[in-house]
C-alpha cells in the first residue's frame, strides 16, 4: 500500500523482520533503506544479535538518509533486565535535499507500520544518536 503523502510503499520483509526483532530477538538491528526506482522501503542490512552499538551506528551511511530500528538492552537502577526498541531517522546534512525530503514525507507511514517501537529518534549527524542519548531516551 503507497503512502498518500510520498507515493512510498512498504515492503512485506519490512514488517516480517521487524516482528522477528520485536518478538523472537532474532535481530539486534534492522536499517531500512527507501528504493528510489520502485518508490518502496526495503531492508537494508540486518544487524545480528552479537552485533553492537557501534557495529549498528557504522552501518549507517555518512551521506544518504535511512531509517532504522535499533534493539536496546539495558539494567535499570534497580537491577532489572530491560530492552527498548528505537526508531531512527537517520537523515545526515550531507545527504541530497531530494532524499531528505522523501524520507520525511514516509517516516511516519512507514513507522506505523511497525507496531511496537518505543523511542524516536531523529538524527542528522552521530553526536545526536551517542550511547549517551541513547541511554539517556531509554530510562
Amino acid at each position: 500500500m503507497a503512502n498518500s503523502a510520498s507515493g512510498i510503499a512498504v515492503h512485506d520483509d519490512c514488517k516480517l523482520r521487524f516482528l522477528e526483532l520485536k518478538a523472537k530477538r532474532s535481530f539486534r538491528f534492522i536499517v531500512f533503506k527507501i528504493d528510489e526506482r520502485i518508490q518502496q522501503v526495503a531492508i537494508e542490512k540486518l544487524g545480528q544479535t552479537g552485533e553492537s552499538y557501534d557495529d549498528f551506528a557504522a552501518s549507517l551511511p555518512a551521506d544518504e538518509c535511512r531509517y532504522a530500528v535499533f534493539d536496546y538492552d539495558f539494567t535499570t537502577d534497580e537491577n532489572c533486565q530491560k530492552s527498548k526498541i528505537f526508531f531512527i531517522a537517520w537523515s545526515p546534512d550531507t545527504s541530497r535535499v531530494r532524499s531528505k525530503m522523501l524520507y520525511a514525507s514516509s517516516k511516519d507511514r512507514f513507522k506505523r507500520e511497525l507496531d511496537g517501537i518505543q523511542v524516536e529518534l531523529q538524527a542528522t549527524d552521530p553526536s545526536e544518536m551517542s550511547m549517551d542519548i541513547i541511554k539517556g531516551r531509554a530510562l
